[in-house]
């Protein structure tokens, strides 16, 4: 169950939102991915009073004439947050278990966009989308979406191309697609699904959920695992080389899967769910 005081914890990004900026002006580094990014605009000359970190040494070096560097506000970005609800999410326990860990990072992405007015959409898929928000795009709407994700229950599986495919479709405006998910499908399909998104020069950001348990499972001896998504079981005697092959088969996959959506422009961050959510957003917001 989310509970919506988690929200509260954002807040603490201000002060950490407001260092990102100062650094681009300083240094220019790439701004926060969401809210008032600034990109450069424009030189004029310097005047008495103007902020002496922004004068282009290297322009001076070349001119011996002090210029300032202008910047403007981008606005108007639609985030889209995709949140994979199909029943492999079902996994974990407590604050660790997938689906609750992956809903809370995409709604705080919602969070933050609504704070600095910026419009998001919130939609879960599993072989299609499904449309959780209202369009309004504030505080109140956030608060909403929570109430409807605690009456989800993952189930089913999913195709990632088609409904990736499907949604892309829909985009109009200039947009960040947060995909939170784990990611457990055939590479190629993740592929073809992140670059249907891309096509639209749409700026594509893939949250890649893993459980503890997953990455060093609990289990030794006979075991019978099941595919949540197929209900496929498979009896094995889970130890020493068997164990070493499964880490490596994931460690592999979660390569691959990142190898190829990160030749298509697309952002990849892996998020073990036990750490403090906090700490597992700022992974992916500063990212």
């Amino acid at each position: 169950m989310i509970e919506p005081d988690f929200l509260a914890e954002l807040d603490r990004f201000d002060a950490a939102l407001e260092r990102e900026t100062t650094a681009m002006l300083q240094g220019e580094q790439e701004s926060p991915r969401v809210g008032e990014g600034l990109t450069f605009s424009d030189y004029r000359r310097y005047a008495p009073g103007d902020d002496t970190r922004l004068i282009d040494w290297k322009l001076y070096a070349r001119t011996e004439e002090f210029y300032i560097k202008q910047f403007e506000e981008e606005r108007n970005l639609t985030v889209h947050v995709l949140l994979d609800s199909t029943a492999s999410m079902d996994y974990g326990e407590g604050p660790a278990h997938k689906f609750e860990y992956a809903a809370k990072l995409g709604l705080g992405f919602a969070y933050l966009t609504a704070e600095d007015n910026n419009d998001f959409r919130f939609s879960t898929f599993r072989d299609t989308d499904r449309r959780l928000d209202a369009g309004r795009s504030n505080r109140g709407e956030v608060m909403a979406l929570i109430d409807q994700i605690n009456e989800i229950e993952p189930a089913g599986d999913t195709t990632f191309e088609a409904a990736l495919t499907a949604y892309a479709d829909r985009i109009r405006t200039r947009s960040l697609a947060v995909v939170v998910s784990d990611f457990l499908a055939d590479p190629e399909d993740i592929e073809a699904g992140v670059a249907a998104l891309a096509r639209n020069d749409v700026d594509v950001l893939l949250a890649h959920v893993v459980a503890p348990d997953e990455r060093d499972p609990d289990v030794v001896g006979d075991t019978l695992f099941v595919d949540p998504e197929t209900e496929r079981t498979r009896r094995s005697y889970f130890s020493g080389q068997l164990a070493d092959q499964y880490r490596d088969r994931l460690q592999d996959h979660v390569e691959t899967v990142s190898d190829r959506v990160e030749e298509l422009g697309a952002d990849h961050v892996l998020v073990d769910t036990g750490l403090d959510f906090f700490d597992g957003f700022a992974q992916v917001w500063f990212e």
